[in-house]
């Protein structure tokens, strides 16, 4: 946790955004994996830990902008529960950790709301994705839960996101201590990766490291050799020589900051010349499109360059034609890269888009596309000094999508389909870095994890 300070600040600037009303916000509470008593590792939600700090489940906190109160709402233990959890800070306590002057029980908390509610304040809250939060704000608010996020205040997300975008000097220290621990995860990877040995012996080991360097990992990890399935988080294949591996991790660090980190591991150890030929390109396009970006570039264009570098550089080994400006201009590149570059990163490793995902990636001056492969980049607008962002760019060969647009005939002044069907094994190649936005441009977080062919091979197993 930061000083009690920082978190008093955060909640006095908040509040100046608003003259009147209840802001809410709810803590998550434990969930039961198969009975009430043994529960998933519970993760705070990231708006209650910047404000308020704690990361215990049962919490919540509140603000009363007409009586000009900051209540934290909670539960002292029982002896009958210290017996099982141990003692712990007292609610007075931990609301003096995070500059609180006031507490309550939490079972009052839903009498306030619904005092608040007949009293016809407006009541603003932020959009609830834990069932059990929304079931009992939906009760509080005697609306439907199906409901409820009809209801969140655009004034309190918008202020939130306005607020939470720029880190401060101690969160990026939190988010390098995160980087710390996923620099190990990736070089006991780098290291450990063979042929012979199934997925889950690597990334059951860099969770574990997640879990003793820090809070665990910031996202379930990704450790394939089918790379080609960006999310893909089974591990049970069973890894062979001249395959890729993609390892996309990151750890959480205590405080809850995030890194997130991909590279892409020869199961070899070495690169074949079709798999150098990739990589090359996707760290082209990596490497300049980080020194692309400024506070003055708008992020979108940042992604349309990764893209034209990717187009390009597929067309010097056969696998598109044509004017790559067009191509990429009618999308055509996305059928290798049909992702985003790259989205904010913080307390959330996709930094606060449960807030709304254009609300932060996006304002009135870049509107998202609709077109495939662009429609998916989470962040277009400008960024700001003080933004943490990935950079991502990859290609893949997916059989599935290749199929399709073959079979449609898309694209095909600008795809060599022929030449294509003879990488339909490749898998995918990602390489990923954590950025932060400087006045003058950017740079790289984190101590440097290898990234060259070079540097790789001489780490891999």
């Amino acid at each position: 946790m930061f000083k009690p300070s920082t978190y008093a600040a955060r909640r006095k600037k908040l509040k100046s955004k608003f003259d009147t009303g209840l802001l809410i916000f709810l803590g998550n509470r434990e969930s039961p994996m198969n009975y009430p008593d043994n529960c998933y590792h519970d993760v705070q939600d990231s708006s209650f830990i910047y404000y308020w700090g704690h990361q215990d489940s049962g919490l919540a906190g509140l603000i009363d902008l007409d009586d000009d109160r900051e209540t934290l709402f909670g539960h002292d233990l029982t002896v009958d529960e210290i017996v099982w959890m141990g003692a712990q800070a007292t609610l007075q306590d931990k609301a003096a950790q995070v500059g609180a002057a006031d507490t309550a029980e939490f079972d009052t908390l839903a009498e306030t709301i619904r005092s608040a509610r007949e009293q016809g304040k407006r009541i603003h809250f932020l959009p609830q994705y834990r069932s059990n939060n929304a079931i009992f704000l939906a009760e509080c608010l005697a609306v439907s839960p199906s409901m409820l996020n009809d209801l969140a205040s655009l004034e309190l997300g918008k202020a939130i996101i306005g607020q939470r975008s720029c880190k401060s000097k101690e969160e990026l220290r939190e988010i390098e201590t995160a980087l710390e621990i996923t620099y190990d995860m990736h070089l006991y990877a780098m290291k450990h990766t063979r042929a012979g040995i199934t997925e889950r012996n690597i990334a059951g080991a860099i969770e574990g490291i997640a879990l003793a360097g820090g809070n665990g990992t910031a996202y379930p990890v990704i450790f394939t050799v089918h790379g080609e399935t960006l999310h893909n988080h089974y591990h049970g294949n069973i890894m062979q020589a001249g395959q890729l591996a993609i390892n996309d991790s990151g750890a959480s660090a205590i405080s809850g900051y995030a890194g997130d980190i991909t590279r892409t591991i020869p199961v070899s150890g070495n690169f074949t010349d079709q798999q150098k030929e990739i990589y090359e390109i996707v760290l082209t396009a990596l490497d300049t499109s980080i020194n692309m970006v400024a506070p003055d570039v708008k992020f979108k264009d940042v992604h349309l360059h990764a893209s034209r570098v990717i187009a390009d550089g597929l067309k010097s080994v056969g696998l598109m034609k044509g004017d790559m400006e067009e191509a990429v201009a009618a999308g055509a590149h996305a059928l290798f890269f049909p992702h985003g570059l790259g989205h904010m990163m913080g307390l959330d490793v996709h930094d606060m888009e449960g807030l709304g995902e254009d609300r932060v990636g996006y304002d009135d001056e870049v509107q998202r596309s609709d077109q495939f492969g662009l429609a998916y980049l989470r962040f277009g607008k400008r960024p700001q000094p003080g933004y943490v962002l990935t950079v991502e760019p990859g290609i893949y060969f997916i059989p599935e999508l290749i199929a399709g647009w073959k079979a449609e005939k898309k694209h095909k002044r600008f795809i060599n389909y022929s030449k294509v069907e003879k990488y339909l094994g490749f898998g995918g190649l990602r390489i990923e870095d954590n950025i932060v936005v400087t006045e003058e441009g950017s740079r790289i977080l984190g101590k440097p994890i290898p990234k060259t062919i070079a540097d790789v091979e001489a780490q891999s197993g």
